[in-house]
């Protein structure tokens, strides 16, 4: 028997088949609620967040003409002092007339500003807890995320955060959330916070029961979801680096709110 070999014809070239459309920024937005999976894998492709900055700028203008409305910066600044700890209190009560008159003057103007500038104030907030994240999921757990994939992530997780508490203070105070009782720092009733009077609670017991709001943990989770996706780890490595910085913040306030 010959040992010749009869050539084999090559396999046929494997065609590519292309990549198909990215989502858009709407279906991203809309996946944030419906299917986040989807919102964070497309974001491994394209790592823009100016969408879900556009909502909150939104959202955060429709309660800010709400509070200068029907609340006025004024009340909001009577408010924060009320509810001030009672150290920063007895300083105001120490502070000469003269001082003291220049600074409620000042007060609702600065309360104004600041509100006006917040949503680059979280904007920032992301930046940090972008980078923070970037170290712990690649360097803690082997992960391989980008900052602008984590800081798309944090963006699009704020949306059922910082978005639905603006829309849900605006529309309280526009139906008639009295004034008095308007707490800037807390505006929507998503927690129990919200319903027990600041000046009377404990302060340790007060910020836990703000903390403990149903949508920071969902944003908590989709954020987790969102940063096991962008750095290709198990999904319990996600959980895990978020929930835990949640924690450890939380506990230092309530142990500082406690002292």
């Amino acid at each position: 028997m010959s040992d010749y070999q009869y050539p084999v014809a090559p396999p046929p070239p494997i065609e590519s088949v292309p990549e198909g459309p990215g989502l858009t920024q709407m279906q991203r937005v809309t996946y944030t609620f419906t299917a986040p999976s989807k919102t964070f894998t497309d974001i491994k492709r394209s790592a823009s967040w100016w969408m879900p900055f556009l909502i909150t700028i939104i959202a955060g203008a429709f309660l800010y003409v709400a509070i200068t409305e029907r609340v006025t910066w004024a009340q909001v600044y009577e408010n924060g002092q009320q509810n001030a700890p009672q150290f920063a209190k007895n300083m105001r009560d120490k502070m000469p007339p003269d001082q003291r008159a220049q600074q409620d003057k000042v007060g609702p103007i600065t309360q104004a500003i600041t509100w006006a500038l917040s949503p680059l104030g979280l904007l920032l907030l992301d930046v940090i807890a972008a980078g923070v994240l970037l170290g712990t999921i690649n360097f803690g757990f082997g992960g391989k995320a980008t900052f602008g994939g984590l800081l798309a992530v944090t963006m699009y997780a704020g949306l059922v955060s910082w978005v639905i508490k603006f829309l849900l203070g605006g529309i309280a105070v526009f139906a008639g959330v009295a004034p008095e009782s308007f707490n800037v720092q807390n505006v929507a009733g998503t927690n129990i916070g919200y319903y027990l009077n600041p000046q009377e609670t404990p302060k340790a017991l007060y910020y836990l029961a703000v903390a403990l709001d149903p949508l920071v943990i969902w944003n908590l989770a989709l954020t987790a979801i969102g940063v096991s996706i962008v750095a290709g780890t198990k999904r319990s490595s996600g959980y895990i680096a978020v929930f835990g910085w949640w924690a450890l913040i939380t506990l230092i306030f309530v142990g500082l709110a406690a002292m």
